[in-house]
Parts: C-alpha cells; structure tokens; sequence
C-alpha cells in the first residue's frame, strides 16, 4: 500500500516539469515539494526511507468520503520513515497548521538514535494529496484529519505508538488518540492548540480587539477562511522572497533560541514555500476547527474527563500558546499527565532549542526507554509547570 520515492523518479520528474512551472504565476507542483524536502532532509545523516501510503478513497462502509471529492482516485500521505536499533519504541510525529513534517528536520537524528521515527503529512499538507476541500462543519472537518490518519496507520500497520503533534497537529493527534486509544500508548502535545476556550476570561483582549473595525475586518476574513497561504499565492513569482523574509526573521534575526545556519534557512524557505504555495486543501479547515483568535469550535478542555491515554505536554517558555489551558484540562484527566516547559523556545520549540526539546520528549518517554523510569531524574535545565 505503499509507493517508495527514489532518488530518481523525483529528478526525472522534476526535470521534465520544472520549465513549464517557471512559468506559471505560482511557480510549484508536488513534485516541487517532494524534491525540496529531499533537500531539506538532505542534512539529515540518519538513513530513511520515504513513502506515498496510499489511504484508500474513503473511510470503509462510510458513506461520505472525508473529502467528499469529486474524483474516487486513491489518496496518498507523504511519509518519512528513519533507520532505528531493532525494537526500538514508534514515535510517530504529526505537523502543524501550515507547516509539514520537514519541520521537524532539527530532530530527526537525535530522535532516530533512540526511536523509530516516522513522520507523516497531514492530508491536504505538505507533499501528501491534496483533495478538494468541502467541509461545512466542525465535525466533518476533524473527519477529514481523524479518519484519513486512522486509514495510514491501517496501510503502515501500526499499533502501540507513542503520538507526538505540534500546534494544530496536537489538536488532532488529541482528537485522534480519544477515538482510538487502543492504538496510543503515550501522547505527546507540542504547543497543542484548542485547550483555551473562547469564554476564558483571560481572552477578554481578544473580544475587545474584535469589536473595533480592524478586528472586525480580520474576523470577516477569518470566517471568509482568508488563509496566510493565500497572500503567499497571491504574490505569485515573488511569494519565495516573502516566506525567505518570514523565515530569516522568525528563526534568525527574531529567533528566541538557536538561530538557523545560512545553509538551513535556505533549505528550509525553499521547502516552505512550495508547502504553503501549493494547492489550497488541508488549510481550509481554519474557520470550522477554531474561531478568530485560534479558539477551538469543540475544546479539548471539554474532554480532559475522557482522556484515556498517559500525556506529556512541551512548551516553550516563549510560546504564544497558553500553558495554563493544559493546567486546567489535567485536573479533569484521569491518566498521568505532566507539563514541561522548554526555555529559550517559542511555538516551534523543536526548532528555537531542540537540544531541550530532545531532553524533554525523552523524559516523557523514559518508561519506554529505561529499565527503571522512576529513577530518572528531571532534566537539567527545563521546568516542570
């Protein structure tokens, strides 16, 4: 069920339609994608094999597909699967919203070392199908995410995995893990999004700024599902310079942590334009997961008394994302839960500190890793909130 990517299939193809996408407005295609990640990864000195999984045209015995397209042809998700020891633990690792799973580039060797790695694309993201996006409600929209994950790690033969997702990715590996917990044995929620609610009082800013014009105007673009991809296709030819801005900044200039090499950044803002250039599909799902201010539709929160699987949130002590909405859900959880907070790190902690970030997933995972876990002691360096 799965279709390995070599070397030579991604050049030949590239080589061949890479004239005719010069000339297009937005100068991308899949193919785009697949060989900047090749470059990306290039860095990467851990062995690995990537895969299209192909998922199927919809979930068995439903009715309505999760991307309700048009088209029956097969769905692909991009996967990267890393060289590891012979019976070490599945971490499997989900991207966030506008990003994909080369994000995680900063981690995939130390992680490698002592985990079998596999990171995948969400779908609509990255280098996986990118189907027509018709969903018209909150729960058709987790549909798409849930279910499509649910059928990859039917086609991968997966069970008994640790789950880790950033930002978006956690929301859905959350969402996921509570309607399939016999599949999960630990969950790891990078900066999660979707554990503060919009009636929180500490959000009074946000309902505030959204009564004055221009948080009017931004909140009729949010609910119109205005996305940051679109400016970027917008700017057409000059939409890679844009994201090179983004990305020299956010991780060089205004890095809270450790700043990019030149070599990174490069292979990093080639990748990320061609991920966020590309069709418009996953990213839809913006206005029906989270309203203006990124407040979840249906909050984790809510669910905290459900929770069946053992969790381990990481912050950066930079991070916009409230940590405090983890506090709160955890009094409600009945499973082990624990909060660790990563210092000189924003939102993409694995990025801005991944030596700490390394430190504090392998702490979540110690009963994993170590004969005797409750001895371990707790990293140097981090906090626990």
């Amino acid at each position: 069920m799965a279709e390995e990517i070599t070397k030579n299939d991604v050049a030949s193809s590239s080589k061949s339609k890479s004239f005719w996408s010069s000339l297009r407005w937005v100068p991308t295609s899949t193919d785009h994608i697949i060989a900047a990640e090749k470059r990306l990864l290039s860095i990467i000195k851990t062995g690995y094999v990537q895969e299209r999984v192909n998922i199927g045209s919809g979930p068995p015995g439903s009715k309505v597909r999760w991307f309700r397209s048009s088209s029956d042809e097969p769905r692909f998700l991009n996967t990267v699967t890393f060289d590891s020891k012979l019976d070490a633990p599945t971490l499997v690792m989900v991207h966030g919203y506008a990003a994909s799973q080369g994000f995680f580039f900063r981690n995939f060797d130390a992680l490698a070392s002592r985990f079998r790695i596999i990171a995948v694309d969400q779908l609509g993201w990255g280098g996986s199908s990118r189907p027509d996006f018709t969903c018209r409600s909150t729960e058709e929209t987790e549909a798409w995410f849930i279910d499509s994950f649910e059928e990859w790690r039917k086609a991968k033969n997966l069970s008994n995995f640790i789950l880790l997702g950033h930002s978006f990715g956690g929301y859905v590996a959350s969402k996921y893990a509570l309607k399939h917990p016999e599949h999960v044995k630990h969950l790891i929620l990078v900066g999660p999004a979707g554990f503060t609610e919009e009636t929180d009082p500490k959000t009074e800013f946000v309902t505030k700024f959204r009564a004055t014009w221009k948080g009017a105007v931004l909140n009729h673009l949010w609910e119109s599902n205005f996305t940051p991809q679109k400016i970027v296709r917008g700017f057409g030819p000059w939409g890679p310079n844009m994201v090179r801005k983004y990305t020299s900044t956010r991780f060089g200039t205004h890095s809270t942590g450790q700043k990019l090499t030149e070599e990174e950044s490069s292979l990093l803002t080639d990748y990320v334009y061609h991920t966020l250039a590309a069709k418009a599909s996953g990213e839809l799902c913006l206005k029906y997961i989270f309203a203006f201010g990124a407040f979840a539709r249906m909050p984790l929160l809510r669910s905290a008394p459900e929770w069946k699987v053992p969790t381990t949130f990481i912050y950066g002590t930079e991070d916009w994302m409230n940590y405090e909405g983890a506090q709160e859900a955890r009094k409600h959880m009945k499973v082990p839960c624990e909060i660790i907070r990563v210092p000189q790190a924003g939102h993409f902690v694995f990025i801005d500190n991944p030596s700490g970030f390394h430190s504090a997933v392998l702490y979540a995972c110690r009963r994993f890793l170590t004969p005797n876990p409750d001895n371990e002691s707790f990293p140097e360096g981090l906090s626990s909130a």
